[in-house]
């Protein structure tokens, strides 16, 4: 194996958090327009705007740390395109993990309706209600979460692809430092 050092433990930390909210927020988004979610539908949309909300702190936390410390370099025998490759698909998954929850977020109070937070509160509206703005924030938010599903199947692939056949320690540093 091909010493490769690791991430922080705050970038684990966040990572991983990170992935499973948004691993979470795929198949409920899935769930909840196709209107899958019978007697708890309204519990379940109230469900994915909390999660929503809550990404996008921790996004902003997870962008901060990034580029207060830099991630640590691959391995120097992967080719600068593969190199390029992944470094696009962590900056195209920030971006995009960050814009699905704001644009989320302008949707919700431009429909109008409340955005709940674990049923605690309601989030304060965003955006005056404009419900022809809304409608095409819906298919904006339906386009950036499979452009983040396409994404993130990437990135687990070519995380898999590290471990797997190149059995190298690229995934390892995600998971153990």
């Amino acid at each position: 194996m091909t010493a490769v050092p690791g991430y922080t433990a705050t970038a684990r930390a966040l990572h991983w958090i990170v992935a499973v909210l948004v691993l979470l927020m795929i198949p409920l988004g899935v769930v909840i327009t196709n209107e899958w979610g019978g007697p708890a539908q309204i519990f379940l949309y109230n469900l994915h705007k909390s999660i929503g909300a809550t990404l996008i702190p921790i996004v902003l936390f997870r962008l901060f740390c990034r580029l207060k410390n830099p991630p640590p370099p691959l391995p120097s025998d992967i080719p600068a395109i593969q190199q390029f490759a992944a470094s696009a698909t962590h900056w195209a998954l920030y971006g995009l993990i960050l814009a699905q929850p704001i644009v989320g977020y302008i949707m919700t109070s431009a429909y109008p309706a409340p955005v709940p937070f674990f049923g605690l509160f309601n989030l304060p509206a965003i955006w005056p209600a404009n419900r022809a703005l809304s409608e095409q924030l819906s298919v904006v938010h339906l386009y950036l979460g499979i452009a983040i599903a396409v994404v993130a199947a990437v990135h687990i692939g070519a995380a898999l692809f590290h471990h797997f056949v190149r059995k190298d320690r690229v995934l390892m540093r995600m998971i153990a430092g």
